[in-house]
């Protein structure tokens, strides 16, 4: 699928047969078939939606000014309050109704109702991270591009000066497990996104090829070589090796658990970006949404 210069994708989110891309405008898309075709969906929404995830009984979309939208079983997307008029990076949900919402300045918000209704869940930031100089000044709150829930409840978020951070009590309570800082040796990288397998190995990605890989359900991080400068926005990993890493022009892909990566060409890949990756479990191929609206399939 293709759209104007204008029509930017920012997520997308597939589970078997079924999908959905957000992005600018307000731009919501739906596939039944495996992302072969796309239909796009109406709301009363026009602001930019930053990230889509749905389960088996809800989706929930998120965005600029704080927006939330959620849609029923007829397929009908209404807004709900989510308490904040920050901007919403990324939206997660488990089958049973739980969904972490991660943004700008700190913002950690929580759903145990499928979406429905929304709570604060953000941690004090103080102290969380190196600052030698003072030169975060003490009033330093991340934002938060990345998070991960998985179907037993535990819940991992990524951001700002390399931070990680997970919670095994639906948000209640969050354990830091990768901070780094700001000092005059320099200033940490942002990190965009996380992914995590259902074997604990998981893979976070960021700016300038940063990357970090966990073998431990995210309780300890090593840095892995870079194979890109590119900025990366989004990763996939599957439980056969295969990783998927979209950015600013450049696709990288690995189909060993990171032994060996290659870039994606083709296209506009290496001239446009990609911010979002999803890999079906029917079907072959990798589907990634970006620039001008597009989808593009990775075979």
């Amino acid at each position: 699928m293709s759209g104007t210069a204008h029509e930017a994708l920012f997520d997308i989110d597939i589970r078997g047969q079924e999908g959905f891309a957000v992005g600018a405008a307000g731009d919501i898309y739906h596939t039944a078939d495996d992302g072969v075709t796309w239909q796009r969906e109406r709301s009363d929404n026009s602001l930019a939606l930053l990230s889509v995830s749905f389960s088996d009984t809800s989706v929930v979309a998120v965005g600029q000014y704080g927006v939330i939208l959620v849609r029923n079983s007829e397929g009908d997307w209404r807004q709900v309050e989510s308490g904040t008029k920050e901007r919403l990076f990324a939206v997660d949900i488990n089958n049973s109704g739980y969904a972490i919402v991660a943004g700008s300045f700190g913002t950690l918000l929580r759903s145990v109702d499928g979406g429905n209704s929304w709570q604060s869940v953000a941690p004090s930031w103080a102290g969380i991270f190196d600052d030698p100089d003072n030169r975060l000044g003490g009033l330093f709150d991340p934002s938060i591009y990345g998070v991960k829930v998985s179907e037993s409840g535990r819940a991992w978020v990524v951001g700002e000066l390399a931070l990680i951070m997970n919670s095994d009590d639906q948000g209640s309570t969050w354990t830091v497990s990768n901070a780094g800082g700001s000092s005059e040796d320099g200033v940490s990288p942002t990190l965009s996104a996380i992914d995590m397998r259902s074997d604990g190995v998981a893979y976070a990605v960021g700016q300038e090829g940063f990357m970090l890989r966990s073998r431990d359900y995210g309780s300890s991080w090593e840095e892995l070589r870079r194979v890109t400068h590119q900025n990366l926005l989004s990763v996939k990993t599957k439980s056969n090796g295969l990783i998927v890493a979209p950015g600013m022009r450049d696709i990288i892909m690995s189909t060993n658990d990171g032994e060996s990566w290659r870039s994606v060409v083709g296209l506009d890949i290496q001239t446009g970006w990609y911010g979002s990756v999803a890999i079906p479990s029917a079907g072959a191929g990798v589907l990634v949404a970006g620039n001008k609206g597009n989808i593009i399939k990775i075979e």
